[in-house]
């Protein structure tokens, strides 16, 4: 493992740190809470001259993206951040980012979105986004969110991909609790990341090209088709990328990280930050003899459901745990754990809990809670809800 400096950062700096080894060639983006510090901090490296990018400050989320669209479609190396209702403004966009195969990485600090107001941490943000056709990483604290910044913008550029990257982390709890970060040698990190160097794009007046053309019934369906190719080659192309960067951190990044599931009789699937309370619980009750495990989804879109399958299919019970709801069908990752086991023959137990809605806090009781309850075998086909008063 190559030598690294340690720094207290938040999440928030962590993924400034990394932007500023990566030295986009632009940058567009607004502020909006939780999300600020990152560019906040990015913009002050431009500033003082420790990066060269091109920093477009405009007049909303919209405009943003836009301007990100427009930089990344002329040949730059563009990245951006936002949160909650920004993310939502930007749909219209979003779309566009993805349908012209533009590799844009965008940080999301996790907020709730409105109404009523809420700045706090869930995932309802992008798991709105979630069928955009943007690939979706999650970082369970600010170590992952600075060395996923550096996978995703290996592969977006990937040319088989070509597909827009949020990185996503947990407002406040993540983007602004501070915690030791290592951070790799800045020379080592841009021989990682390369340069990047478009086949097709804008600026390039002896290859013309068009961006953003009519399809109407004759060409649409099959441009959809293609993204949908490039998402199946993302998960293949994840696992060489991070294998690369491993070779640098010593870390693995794999679809997910099983943690004592291989002999467990429950295992919790959880994202981002709660991943790391739930370990400690398994700790504790491991040491008391239960075996209980924790499933961490690190690629959420594209979705790896048969490896997900695979691990889960020797548990008797599952608890899946979703900080955002799908309102009037099932949580957005309990649907996909359940997609995943349809085809499997020995099928666990299921259960969906809703937890941390705006913020609201999961204690290391609360997990145990619900780690006694599956092992009890209480399970129903109605949600539950963890930490919601009566």
């Amino acid at each position: 493992m190559n030598e690294k400096k340690i720094l207290p950062l938040t999440g928030a700096y962590a993924a400034a740190e990394a932007m500023r080894q990566i030295n986009p060639d632009v940058v567009a983006a607004y502020p909006i809470t939780p999300q600020t510090p990152i560019v906040e901090r990015f913009a002050q490296f431009v500033a003082d001259g420790i990066v060269d990018t091109e920093m477009i400050r405009v007049e909303s989320e919209h405009s943003a993206m836009s301007a990100c669209v427009g930089a990344s479609a002329a040949g730059a190396r563009v990245m951006t951040a936002t949160s909650s209702a920004g993310l939502a403004l930007m749909w219209e966009v979003l779309g566009v980012a993805s349908g012209l195969r533009l590799p844009i990485v965008m940080n999301i600090a996790n907020r709730a979105l409105s109404a009523p107001i809420n700045i706090h941490c869930d995932h309802s943000d992008s798991m709105g986004a979630r069928d955009l056709s943007w690939i979706q990483i999650y970082s369970e604290n600010a170590q992952e969110v600075y060395e996923h910044n550096l996978l995703a913008i290996r592969l977006a550029e990937h040319k088989d991909v070509l597909l827009p990257v949020m990185v996503c982390q947990d407002g406040f709890i993540t983007s602004h609790g501070v915690e030791n970060v290592g951070i790799f040698p800045d020379d080592i990190v841009r021989n990682f990341v390369g340069e990047y160097e478009p086949e097709k794009f804008l600026l390039n007046i002896n290859d013309p090209v068009t961006f953003g053309p009519l399809e109407l019934t004759d060409y649409y369906f099959e441009t959809k088709r293609q993204q949908e190719e490039a998402m199946d080659k993302a998960r293949k192309i994840f696992l060489e990328i991070g294998k690369e960067l491993s070779r640098i951190t010593g870390r693995e990044y794999g679809y997910f990280e099983a943690y004592e599931t291989k002999d467990a009789d429950v295992i919790i699937v959880v994202m981002n930050s709660t991943a790391g309370t739930a370990k400690v619980v398994v700790d504790r009750m491991r040491a008391d003899g239960k075996k209980v495990g924790v499933l961490k989804i690190r690629l959420f879109r594209p979705f790896p459901y048969e490896e997900i399958a695979d691990v889960l299919k020797n548990a008797k019970v599952i608890g899946v745990l979703d900080r955002s709801m799908s309102f009037g069908a099932n949580a957005p990752i309990y649907s996909e754990i359940k997609n995943s086991l349809y085809d499997s023959e020995r099928k666990p137990k299921l259960q969906s809990y809703i937890f941390g809605l705006g913020g609201r806090e999961i204690y290391e009781r609360d997990i145990e809670k619900v780690f006694e309850e599956l092992l009890e075998g209480k399970v129903s086909n109605k949600k539950k809800y963890v930490g919601l008063r009566e």
